[in-house]
Parts: structure tokens; C-alpha cells; sequence
């Protein structure tokens, strides 16, 4: 690991296309033997689902194997791991994505309650804050303690809910990934436990998209969005919630709480917007937010004329601006930053 210390591009560049065909060869296995995984044969399913057509689920299981794969080979690494308190913290974000793997493995082959999955997610949240992943925006605790534990749900649900069209959750996650990777790559920080883990699923994501992208021949189900969620919700903790920790400038030092918020608006902008708009309107209509259904904004652009492909072109196109203005807050401060990031905030909220 001695010489990847000093090539980081490299280890990037073999972590990611190693994974990448490893998520291939599962995918297409997946794809061959497990016709049935994951599709559910309700009566009313065509009426939540945009997909007119049935695919297996199976997606989030090769995402999960190949995290598996990558844990293993993370704890061969020892000098990453020194201090029993960073133990605790690897150890709690496992046992929290194994948890959300397999409640969304049970859903997509039992359809759940919405309260066990409800349930599940308060675990998961609960774990992560008391092995040490949590946000220390606030002076007061028990406002972090809250807020980690509503973020964690929140984000969950949200990614869920996100995955209503083909690629769409695909690309939002692999752009969350990839400034995780580009903003740790900056800080030469890279040959760390939750950088390499996102390594890991971002090339278990780009192989999954080769399956995904419209029209798709997979879906990634429960099983993934939720193992997504809970491993996008320790990448937002550790880089945009807590990222004051990572500026390189003093004013946000007294300022963490401001530029968590805005980290977050920028580089979570795609699920976050859709979550309060389904869930606003849905309310609106005396609906439960948490039930399927085909009003999501992607659904809404469709019907403005714009066609799947091009949606989540656009899509990928307002996450990587999001993220690009993020990492140019977080690591080279300036005042037309700060407001080109407000502005654009602004803009695509209200126009998404």
C-alpha cells in the first residue's frame, strides 16, 4: 500500500475497474438465473410502478457482495484501522448496511409493512450514532443526536423513492460517490476505510448502470436503494454534514452548522427535492407519502415531453454542478462560491 500512498490516481483507477467488472460478471449472473427475485405480482403494481414491464430486483445483491468484498480487504489493511474508536466506527457502518440490505432484501421478496421498514431505520440510525458516525454541527447534543438519527431515515426513505425510473438512483449515487472520492483524493486521504468502501460501490454501481440505463434489464429493488441509503447517509455525515471539519477557510469553523446545510443542499440536491416535493404534494392530496406512485419529478418532466434518457441526462448534469460547487466550498473558499452555490440552490429547487 506503500506505493499507492504515492499513485493515488492508480489505486482509484484499479479499485474502480476491478469492481466494475466484478459488478458485471454478478449482474449478468443475476440477470441469467434469477428471472423472479424482486418482482412482485401484485394486482395494482402497474399502477405504482413507471416500469410497464416486470424486472428482477436483483440489483442491490451485487452491490452488497462487492461491499462485502471490499470490507474484507479493507481489514487486511492494519495501519488504516489504528485506533479501537475508528474500529467502532467501520464496525458500526457494516453492521448498519447489512441491516438495510437485508430489510430491503425482505421487502422485495415479502413487500414488508411500512412500519417494520420504519423500525429498521430508526436501527439503523440509533447504530450509526453510537459507534461515532454521527453530526457535530451543534453545541448541544442532543440536537445531533436528532438530527443523525432523522437524516439516516430520511436519506433511506428518500433513496427509496428516488429509484422510480430507469438510472436515475444509479447516477445520483454515483455522483454522491464520486465526491466522496474526488473530495478525500484533494485531502490525500484517499487510503481511508469509507473512501475505499466508496470505491468499492461506485464501481458495483457503474457495472450495475450497463444494466440499468433506460430501457433497463434490472432493477436494483429495495435490496439496493436501501443499502444505498444507508451508506450515502455515512458519506453525507462524514463530507457534507460534518465537512466544516474538512474547509479550508476559518469562517466556517464558527459557522459549521450553515455550511452543513448547504453541503448537503448541493451534493444530496436531486433526492432531497424530489422527497419534499412527492411528500408535500401527497399530503396536499390527504395521500401517505410513503406509498408508490407515478408524481415524482422525474414522472412530471416525462410529461413535459422530455424523454427517460434525457432525464437523466439532466439529472447527471444538476448533480455534478451541485457536487463541483460543493467541493470548491469546502476546499477553495470564496465569497462568489458561496453565492453561486446559494443561487443555484435556489434556482433548481424551485424549477425541479
Amino acid at each position: 500500500m506503500t506505493y499507492f500512498q504515492n499513485n493515488n490516481l492508480l489505486f482509484i483507477v484499479i479499485s474502480i475497474g476491478i469492481t466494475f467488472i466484478l459488478s458485471l460478471v454478478f449482474n449478468s449472473i443475476l440477470l441469467k438465473f434469477s428471472q423472479t427475485l424482486g418482482v412482485r405480482q401484485q394486482i395494482n403494481t402497474k399502477d405504482i410502478r413507471w416500469s410497464p414491464s416486470v424486472r428482477p430486483s436483483v440489483g442491490g445483491i451485487s452491490f452488497f457482495v462487492i461491499f462485502l468484498i471490499t470490507f474484507i480487504i479493507l481489514n487486511f489493511i492494519d495501519h488504516l484501522l489504528p485506533l479501537d474508536y475508528e474500529n467502532l466506527k467501520i464496525v458500526g457502518v457494516f453492521v448498519v448496511c447489512t441491516i438495510a440490505f437485508l430489510m430491503g432484501l425482505a421487502d422485495d421478496a415479502y413487500n414488508t409493512q411500512p412500519l417494520l421498514k420504519f423500525i429498521t431505520q430508526l436501527i439503523c440510525g440509533l447504530v450509526l450514532y453510537f459507534t461515532g458516525t454521527k453530526i457535530n454541527i451543534f453545541t448541544n447534543e442532543g440536537l445531533n443526536f436528532g438530527l443523525t438519527v432523522f437524516w439516516v431515515i430520511g436519506l433511506m426513505n428518500s433513496i427509496n423513492m428516488l429509484d422510480n425510473m430507469d438510472g436515475i438512483t444509479t447516477i445520483v449515487s454515483i455522483l454522491i460517490l464520486f465526491f466522496v472520492i474526488a473530495l478525500n483524493l484533494n485531502l490525500n486521504m484517499i487510503l481511508s476505510p469509507i473512501p475505499i468502501l466508496s470505491l468499492g460501490i461506485l464501481g458495483s454501481l457503474l457495472g450495475f448502470l450497463v444494466y440499468n440505463w433506460h430501457p433497463a434489464k434490472m432493477f436494483m429493488g429495495d435490496t439496493g436503494s436501501q443499502f444505498l441509503g444507508a451508506f450515502l447517509s455515512v458519506a453525507g455525515i462524514d463530507y457534507c454534514w460534518n465537512s466544516f471539519s474538512l474547509a479550508n477557510n476559518s469562517w466556517f469553523s464558527v459557522n459549521p452548522v450553515f455550511l452543513g446545510f448547504l453541503s448537503i443542499a448541493l451534493v444530496f440536491i436531486l433526492p432531497i427535492t424530489d422527497t419534499v416535493t412527492v411528500s408535500i404534494n401527497r399530503l396536499r392530496r390527504g395521500q401517505s407519502p410513503f406509498v408508490g406512485g407515478k408524481d415524482h419529478t422525474t414522472h412530471h418532466l416525462f410529461f413535459k415531453g422530455i424523454t427517460e434518457k434525457r432525464i437523466a441526462i439532466l439529472f447527471f448534469g444538476i448533480g455534478l454542478t451541485g457536487l463541483s460547487l460543493a467541493l470548491n466550498l469546502i476546499l477553495n473558499y470564496q465569497t462568489v462560491w458561496l453565492v453561486i452555490s446559494i443561487i443555484f440552490c435556489a434556482i433548481s429547487y424551485l424549477y425541479i
